[in-house]
């Protein structure tokens, strides 16, 4: 996939979605920082099952938002690589898709939003202001972050979850626009219900089978599913992309 030899960073990378993309990058042949923000046990489960395979990777510890921690992370894996390539911002403020906990639009604080907003807006800021200078100096360079389909379709009206998704969506726009003259394109995955991770857990059988049928494919994304659309992003094939937002959820979305 024309990764080989590059240097990627995702963060939010010890569970999950994170994991599935440190290794397919692993996998492809690039060096991988693998971000936690507290569990240092599994961060080094996924670095060794990458090393199992015959991948390169290292984890890195890191509050997303905290500009000091990113920019002690970014520093130290320019510094021992010499740059870095490619940015995924997965990381984001805990969340759990379950209908019957959510918050309605009456109940819902402003806390709320901010809390998903400081975890998916600031985090990515904080990333992408410490990454960018290094991808200015080499002319080049891949931004991906991760949104939701949500934004498009709120089958479930996640509010403080989905609008934070959809700022990070006009903030991905943005960046292309600026960043396009030094050969740093920006995209966004847009991932449907993906299962099994810790957000979907608490999503009940009766939901996840109501989407299952809504779906032209007829069943939920997998994080492998996502790691590859991402992927895909980073690489030369994709090349002449930014700005733009990959939805890959079996087609619930279709634009």
């Amino acid at each position: 996939m024309n990764v080989k030899d590059k240097i990627v960073l995702v963060t939010g990378a010890s569970r999950g979605i994170g994991a599935a993309i440190a290794k397919k990058f692993a996998a492809e042949g690039a060096f991988v920082g693998v971000n936690y923000l507290k569990n240092q046990a599994l961060a080094e489960k996924v670095v060794a099952e990458i090393e199992a395979f015959g991948g390169q990777a290292a984890a890195f510890q890191a509050d997303v938002r905290s500009q000091d921690q990113v920019q002690t992370m970014i520093t130290q894996l320019g510094d021992s690589f010499g740059g870095i390539d490619i940015v995924v911002n997965n990381a984001l403020s805990h969340y759990t898709f379950n209908p019957k906990t959510r918050k309605t639009a009456w109940e819902i604080d402003w806390q709320d939003y901010q809390t998903q907003l400081d975890g998916n807006v600031q985090g990515a800021y904080n990333v992408c202001k410490a990454a960018i200078p290094f991808m200015k100096e080499q002319m080049s360079g891949r931004i991906i972050n991760i949104v939701s389909n949500l934004i498009d379709f709120p089958v479930i009206p996640y509010h403080d979850y989905t609008t934070a998704k959809m700022a990070l969506l006009g903030f991905t726009r943005t960046l292309a626009a600026d960043l396009g003259s030094f050969g740093i394109t920006v995209n966004a995955v847009s991932p449907g219900l993906t299962y099994p991770t810790d957000s979907s857990s608490e999503t009940k059988e009766d939901v996840r089978e109501a989407i299952i049928q809504l779906t032209p494919l007829h069943r939920l994304a997998t994080p492998d599913d996502i790691a590859g659309a991402v992927v895909f992003l980073a690489s030369n094939w994709a090349s002449f992309i930014t700005g733009q937002c990959l939805n890959v959820d079996g087609g619930l979305v279709m634009k």
